[in-house]
């Protein structure tokens, strides 16, 4: 009978990601923003893409094609492996970014908690059905690269989303706020921009791999009706 090698993988895995971003001086940094009542959404972001980038080096460099039974990284090592590993991501990550989603109504004058976006289970699903789907492990190991990241970065998106929409509902009037990378691309400077949430794009939340384009939010302080109750705020 095979030995099972989940245990002893996810328990180096973890360790190893707890001790690099314990240490990493760019979460160090966010955190002291936000411990100061400084940080923006582009904090979040760069907390993202850092601790995306620090589970992509991990899982990189401990899951190999030759400890994987057959060479092929079967389904139920994917679960048991990327659906702990991802959860814990999206916990670290939309914990920062509702801080600060928090801390900017407190700025605007609004005393309202920061939302949490939903963990979007569907992407973890895919990305382990596609890692289960190869006969050869390294002919799918890149998905464990920039996807990673860009799950990361996905989760202060849908931190945005999930705020702006509240505060829609709530009869206020955000803004969202898309910015560009060094080099966008031609579809990414399509979309920067700064808009009303009635007038944004429907793309104005997505990127493609690779893509280090922020989304960014400006709550309104100014006095509105909320649309379900007709009261004033």
């Amino acid at each position: 009978m095979d030995k099972d090698i989940v245990p002893k993988l996810l328990e180096t895995i973890e360790k190893e990601f707890d001790e690099k971003t314990f240490n990493s001086p760019k979460i160090k940094k966010a955190l002291q923003s936000l411990k100061n009542n400084k940080a923006t959404y582009l904090d979040a972001n760069e907390f993202a893409i850092e601790v995306g980038e620090i589970l992509s080096d991990v899982l990189t460099k401990n899951i190999t094609v030759k400890i994987l039974p057959d060479g092929k990284m079967y389904y139920n090592i994917a679960d048991r492996i990327l659906n702990p590993t991802m959860s814990k991501n999206y916990s670290l990550i939309s914990d920062f970014a509702v801080d600060i989603q928090t801390e900017l109504n407190h700025q605007a004058g609004l005393r309202i908690k920061g939302q949490k976006a939903k963990l979007n289970q569907s992407r973890i699903d895919g990305i382990i059905e596609r890692l289960a789907e190869a006969d050869n492990f390294d002919d799918i190991k890149w998905i464990l690269g920039d996807p990673m990241v860009n799950f990361s970065q996905s989760i202060v998106d849908d931190t945005v989303k999930e705020n702006v929409e509240f505060q829609a509902k709530a009869g206020l009037n955000p803004k969202i706020i898309r910015k560009p990378d060094s080099k966008p691309c031609k579809w990414c400077k399509s979309l920067v921009g700064e808009y009303n949430y009635q007038d944004a794009p429907p793309d104005v939340y997505k990127r493609h791999e690779n893509c280090k384009c922020t989304v960014e939010y400006k709550p309104d302080n100014i006095k509105s009706q909320n649309v379900w109750n007709k009261t004033w705020a």
